[in-house]
């Protein structure tokens, strides 16, 4: 991949002053925001605000800090928790009023990218997976295969819509509209983010909000990133060779712990492993696929 490229523009904004000079070495907190994102419940051990809030407090508590730093890889996964962890950077980073550098390393695309908008300045590397704005909902239908199988399936509801988009049901042209709008209210949302985010900087082509995907040049050229820079060198280049780099990393346990179920006693275990916590891990894998990876 080489050394930081020139169009990161390591000093872009700098008062021509490094901090805490002739005295204390200038502090960088890295938080490491790593993986898919999503709840927290049994099978779902990816990143979630309950996982990685502990990480964030520690990242803007020391009293002199020079900024904090994302170091982010992730394919996306819940809008929801991608705009709490957001949030919660954005609340931190304010109260404090200490820079946030966001950098992405392989992906930081759909909720990966909004996680990257928290920062004041986004850059990635030159064959980042950078984008994929929009919104997806995906899932299977089983009435045919019930049926061939002689399953009769019973379901009793009170409200007309509580079994919409049944999986063991036809679908209905009405649950698929009201999905539409909700998608269409989620894919919104993250675009005034982005716009708000960004602001002058963005430069939106046609296919920028659609859901589409980049790597670092066309991502720049749109203005969803600032630069090409990689973590460490453009550190040392904003504030110094004597910068000092503390990395935070969320726990999520390990792969063989969530596959053994040692994380939960909900999950259903399927000779010595985890059903839901395979479900989850297969979930996750096919996240990261949709990029290549």
């Amino acid at each position: 991949m080489g050394r930081m490229n020139q169009s990161a523009n390591p000093l872009r904004g700098f008062s021509g002053r490094l901090p805490f000079i002739g005295g204390q070495k200038p502090r960088v907190s890295v938080i490491e925001l790593f993986g898919a994102i999503g709840g927290a419940g049994p099978g779902r051990r990816g990143l979630s605000l309950s996982r990685v809030e502990s990480a964030i407090d520690a990242a803007f508590k020391p009293a002199k800090l020079a900024a904090v730093a994302l170091a982010i890889n992730s394919p996306g996964g819940s809008p929801v928790q991608s705009r709490l962890i957001h949030d919660a950077i954005r609340r931190r980073a304010e109260k404090k009023k200490t820079p946030v550098f966001a950098f992405i390393e392989d992906v930081g695309a759909s909720g990966g990218y909004m996680l990257a908008l928290a920062g004041d300045e986004i850059y990635a590397d030159a064959s980042s997976i950078v984008g994929s704005i929009g919104v997806i909902a995906a899932s299977f239908g089983f009435q045919e295969a019930i049926a061939r199988l002689g399953v009769e399936r019973r379901v009793y509801t009170a409200g007309e819509s509580k079994s919409q988009l049944d999986p063991f049901r036809p679908e209905d042209p009405k649950d698929i509209e009201r999905l539409r709008h909700i998608l269409g209210d989620i894919h919104e949302e993250f675009i005034d983010l982005v716009k708000q985010r960004r602001g002058e900087r963005l430069k939106p082509a046609a296919e920028t909000f659609s859901g589409a995907f980049w790597t670092a040049d066309p991502a720049l050229a749109q203005g969803l990133i600032d630069g090409k820079a990689h973590l460490a060198d453009f550190m040392k280049a904003r504030f110094g060779e004597n910068v000092k780099v503390k990395r935070i990393t969320p726990d999520r346990g390990s792969l063989l712990r969530r596959l053994a179920g040692g994380e939960t006693s909900a999950g259903r275990m399927v000779a010595g492993v985890d059903a839901e916590a395979l479900i989850g891990v297969l979930e996750e894998r096919a996240l990261w696929s949709r990029y290549g990876l």
